[in-house]
């Protein structure tokens, strides 16, 4: 059977096999943990907690501020010790709730009581999704109830299951598929139950053959819901392009995928859907990846929100013996954001911590030459945007046309042009630059 694929893309050394080999391990944090509230696309949760307050482990303690917002929920049971701005991933600062974890993780009154969540109405999941804090957990961070509440729910055709976890280094959702598959499964079937005239398509690249193994015998025999192996190529698990290979269909600038009849949900908010309706579980805890050349152990764990990133390296061995690291990534490499510290929390849409003996965007500064206009960033850019225009506007800041004739909001950072470019040209740097600016100056 031919594989189906997309447009465009790259095919970068996968470095999978470092942590994939081992069962998951399940993490409990000794630290503080801290939970910024904006963890979500939409605005900030409100802390509906004080310092000094005794909380308990899936106890709301911010509240969504609207409807394009979530719930925070605490993974431990402890006290409030502040409510401050720290540190996260990305350097920046956000406001916080810090737990000060008292180790016990004594659950909250009603967490983990079961219910035959197959009887549910439409209602009852969106409201349950809802009260659990779910987003999209595979970086992107909408809030799931958001995405799941449709005025025409019967025109939507196909709910894409997205298993692909085309980005090197990173194996959670590939170990979640096998370890926790029939709960994907049941996740996707509440998500059906919303759309009664779709089908359900669980998408995986084909370099995850347990991982299609242990779909496929969770859907045996069941109908209106297929598992459908892609072609491993970077970056098939982008929206868009997942449409495309799964419906056939063309997402263009400006439309949302419901506009074509499908609805994207990563396999960790599936399962995070099922373990709410199921068993009254927020959003606590996920699967989470350490890897890179520069850790001793690479492994996933399953940790709770909040975790220290520190903590979780401790856990993996440390640095290996004369390594030096030189570069921490939060997620992968292509389109990971570069960490300053370790000091920052695991958060909802976080899934993995890569950790490199060497910085190749270092290198390649010094390698850097001018543009040679040889296309190949036009040739695998997987939306097909033209970067070398969207560069040179960049460089001279004109802004009008790099957003209205070059659609360069629509790029998705996934950094193909960056990896191909034989100049070393930073091109994602740059429009992840133009478009900070951009949406700054339309807040004003």
């Amino acid at each position: 059977m031919k594989l189906k694929t997309f447009r465009g893309g790259i095919h970068p050394p996968e470095y999978k096999e470092l942590s994939l080999g081992s069962p998951v391990k399940s993490f409990l944090p000794k630290g503080d943990l801290v939970f910024p509230v904006n963890q979500h696309i939409g605005k900030p949760a409100k802390p509906v907690v004080a310092k000094g307050d005794q909380v308990l482990a899936g106890q709301v303690i911010a509240e969504a501020d609207g409807f394009v917002s979530a719930n925070i929920v605490s993974s431990c049971s402890g006290r409030v010790k502040a409510i401050e701005e720290r540190r996260v991933a990305s350097g920046a600062k956000a406001m916080c709730i810090v737990i000060e974890n008292d180790g016990e993780y004594t659950p909250f009154e009603g967490v983990g009581q079961k219910h035959n969540a197959g009887t549910f109405s439409s209602k009852d999941i969106l409201d349950a999704i809802s009260r659990a804090g779910i987003v999209g957990m595979g970086g992107a961070g909408f809030p799931t109830h958001v995405k799941l509440t449709s005025k025409t729910p019967d025109s939507i055709e196909y709910i894409i299951a997205n298993g692909s976890e085309c980005e090197p280094y990173i194996t959670c959702d590939d170990r979640l598929m096998q370890e926790k598959s029939r709960g994907i499964y049941e996740g996707l079937r509440l998500v059906l139950q919303l759309f009664p005239d779709a089908m359900g398509v669980i998408a995986i690249e084909d370099n995850k053959p347990e991982a299609i193994k242990a779909m496929e015998a969770v859907c045996a025999g069941e109908k209106g819901v297929m598992v459908q192996p892609v072609m491993t190529k970077y970056p098939q698990g982008g929206e868009r392009n997942l449409i495309s290979v799964v419906s056939g269909r063309d997402l263009k600038f400006g439309q949302l995928p419901a506009d074509v009849g499908c609805i994207v949900c990563n396999v960790a908010s599936l399962y995070a859907i099922y373990r709410a309706c199921y068993y009254s579980e927020p959003l606590m805890k996920r699967y989470f990846t350490v890897s890179g050349d520069a850790v001793a152990n690479p492994a996933t764990f399953e940790v709770p929100i909040g975790t220290s990133c520190a903590e979780l390296v401790e856990a993996a061995g440390g640095m290996k013996p004369g390594v030096t690291l030189k570069k921490a990534l939060s997620g992968g490499p292509m389109m990971g954001i570069a960490m300053p510290s370790l000091d920052a929390p695991v958060t909802k849409a976080s899934n993995a911590l890569t950790l490199l003996a060497e910085d190749e965007v270092e290198t390649a500064e010094t390698q850097q030459t001018a543009c040679i206009r040889c296309g190949r960033c036009s040739r695998v850019c997987p939306i097909h945007l033209i970067p070398q225009m969207m560069a040179d506007a960049a460089e001279r800041k004109d802004y009008e046309k790099y957003e209205h004739k070059l659609y360069g909001l629509d790029c998705i950072a996934c950094g193909s042009c960056t990896y191909i470019c034989p100049a070393k040209r930073p091109l994602m740097q740059l429009f992840k630059q133009a478009k900070a600016e951009i949406m700054a100056a339309k807040r004003k």
